[in-house]
């Protein structure tokens, strides 16, 4: 019998999870089945079971992958040369506005995924996120020397739990639009990239100037 290469089994998890990639666009997390999943993929439905438990697991590691993809163009922003308050805020939004995936589960499905998970998959996940903040505290370190270590962590407490509500706000659904509108409210327009920046360039302007 024929020995499978360790390339082969690699590409199977991720296929797996580019699976529910392609189904999220058109559907909700809870509207996705491991039989839906599994018509999306080479594999039958029990075979998923060899490599995740629930298809929340899945989506975990569809989310480790997003965090992974964010922590490389972080990883490229800790590599310059150096930034100002307004090159580093367009940086940080630039990387942010590429990850509008992540956004959306973050917003609408982590909870659920997190619960429904195995602690041992939820670990290695946590582990490529807490490889975000690292690098955006390095990248702070680096370019803002003057930001004592405990305006650092303001810094990520403000922007992180600012990560969590955004994708609502920049798409919301088109019966959000027509309550807004009968309740006599204007929808806004407005982009992820543009919302971040200005978040991220206000508290470092906060944080240099002292009055956080």
């Amino acid at each position: 019998m024929p020995k499978t290469s360790k390339d082969t089994v690699a590409a199977r998890p991720a296929e797996i999870v580019n699976a529910c990639r392609k189904l999220y666009q058109k559907m909700a997390l809870k509207e996705i089945t491991l039989k839906e999943i599994s018509a999306e993929t080479s594999f039958s439905r029990p075979s998923i079971y060899n490599y995740f438990q629930t298809k929340e697991e899945i989506f975990l590691a569809l989310l480790e992958e997003e965090y992974r993809l964010w922590a490389d163009d972080l990883e490229t922003i800790l590599r310059t040369e150096s930034h100002t308050a307004s090159s580093f805020s367009e940086a940080i939004a630039e990387s942010v506005g590429k990850r509008i995936l992540l956004l959306k589960i973050l917003c609408m499905d982590l909870y659920e995924i997190e619960e429904n998970s195995r602690v041992e998959r939820l670990t290695e996940f946590k582990k490529q996120y807490g490889r975000t903040i690292d690098l955006i505290d390095c990248s702070l370190q680096k370019f803002f020397p003057g930001i004592a270590s405990d305006k650092r962590e303001e810094f990520i407490y403000e922007l992180y739990p600012f990560l969590y509500g955004l994708y609502p706000y920049v798409y919301p659904t088109p019966k959000q639009r027509s309550a807004m509108e009968k309740a006599g409210m204007q929808p806004r327009e407005s982009e992820i990239q543009e919302l971040t920046e200005k978040l991220v360039r206000n508290i470092l302007v906060a944080l240099m100037e002292g009055n956080p």
